[in-house]
C-alpha cells in the first residue's frame, strides 16, 4: 500500500467531504479497502493518542454537519427511554403489531446482559484502531487477512465466515452485529452486537437465552443463539434514527446492516479500515441492501504513483 502523505491526506479529506453518494456511483466496480484516515494538525493538538484520528474530519463542513458524538450508539437502562419522535420512527418500521411492551423488554434485557456504558472513553491517549469486515466473496483473493487481523477491533457483519477464508478475511473477530433473521453463533470472546429493527428483535435476544420460544418473527428464526452473555450488546434505536436522517438523509426507510455498522465504526473507533464488497444498489438503503461501498484505494494509489 502506498504510504499516506501529507498531500494524500488532503486528497482524502476533499473526497470524503464531495459525499458518499458520488463515490457509490463512481467506484462501485473497483475493489474495496478504504482506510479512513486524515492529517493531525500538530498546532490543534491529538483528538486521539494515533498518527491520524477520524475525529479529525470534523474540519470538513460535510463530515461535520451529520457526525453526532452525542447520539448513544449503544443501548442500556440510562438512556433507554426513547423521545417520543424516535420511539415513532423506530416502532413504524415494524411490519406487524406487536403487544410486547418496550419498557418491559429492556428491563428484561439488563437483567440479562451487561447494563454498561460502552465506548465512552474517547479522549487523546487511546488509539483504537478497527476493521468492519463485509460478508462477500468479493474479498476472495485480496489477502487482507494479516491486516485485518493487526486491528484492535474487527467488527463482522451478519454471518460473514472465517474459516478456510482466512487469508482474505482474517482470523480475528471481536464483534458481530446480527439481526435475528441473520443470527449465528458468536465465539465466546466475541461480542454479540444486536441490530433491533423493531421491538420484537430485542425480545428475540432475551428468548435466545433463556425460554427459546421465538422462533419466528416475519420470517423463521433461529430459537437460540450460542454466545457470550457477558458480551451482549444492543445498538440504540436513536443512533439508527439519527444514522437514517443525518448521514442517509432519509434516502429509503432505514439503513442496511452494512451502513450501519460503518458509522458506528466512525463512533467508537479513532482509525477505521473498511473492507466491504464492491457492490451497491443505487439509493437503495433498505434492509436488503447488506452491502455498503466506498471505493478510495484504487482511485488514490492512481493519484500517488
Amino acid at each position: 500500500m502506498v504510504p499516506f502523505t501529507k498531500r494524500g491526506s488532503s486528497y482524502l479529506r476533499a473526497l470524503f467531504t464531495f459525499g458518499f453518494f458520488f463515490l457509490f456511483l463512481l467506484f462501485q466496480n473497483a475493489v474495496i479497502y478504504t482506510f479512513l484516515r486524515t492529517s493531525v494538525d500538530s498546532t490543534r493538538g491529538g483528538l486521539c493518542a494515533c498518527d491520524n484520528c477520524v475525529t479529525d474530519l470534523n474540519d470538513t463542513d460535510w463530515f461535520f454537519m451529520r457526525f453526532n458524538p452525542t447520539v448513544p450508539v449503544m443501548l442500556n437502562r440510562r438512556n433507554g427511554v426513547l423521545r417520543s419522535d424516535v420511539y415513532r420512527w423506530w416502532t413504524g418500521l415494524q411490519t406487524e403489531i406487536t403487544k410486547v411492551n418496550y419498557t418491559d423488554v429492556v428491563d428484561t434485557l439488563f437483567s440479562l446482559f451487561p447494563d454498561e456504558e460502552h465506548y465512552s472513553d474517547a479522549g487523546p491517549d487511546r488509539c483504537r484502531t478497527c476493521a468492519v469486515v463485509g460478508n462477500s466473496g468479493n474479498l476472495l483473493g485480496s489477502h487482507y487477512g494479516p491486516l485485518i487481523d493487526l486491528h484492535d477491533f474487527v467488527i463482522r457483519i451478519n454471518k460473514g465466515p472465517t474459516e478456510g477464508y482466512e487469508k482474505d478475511v482474517g482470523s480475528k473477530t471481536t464483534h458481530r452485529i446480527l439481526y435475528p433473521e441473520s443470527a449465528v453463533d458468536v465465539d465466546n470472546s466475541a461480542h454479540l452486537i444486536l441490530l433491533p429493527f423493531k421491538i420484537k428483535d430485542m425480545h428475540w435476544l432475551t428468548s435466545a437465552f433463556t425460554t427459546k420460544h421465538i422462533t419466528r418473527t416475519y420470517t423463521g428464526v433461529r430459537p437460540t443463539v450460542n454466545a457470550n452473555r457477558d458480551k451482549v450488546m444492543i445498538i440504540h434505536p436513536e443512533f439508527i434514527k439519527y444514522i437514517y436522517e443525518s448521514w442517509l438523509q432519509k434516502h429509503g426507510r432505514y439503513p442496511s446492516t452494512g451502513f450501519l455498522t460503518l458509522i458506528s465504526a466512525l463512533h467508537i473507533c479513532d482509525q477505521v479500515g473498511f473492507f466491504f464488497a464492491p457492490y451497491f444498489n443505487s439509493f437503495n438503503m433498505s434492509h436488503r441492501a447488506r452491502h455498503f461501498t466506498i471505493s478510495i484505494k484504487s482511485s488514490y494509489e492512481r493519484r500517488s504513483d
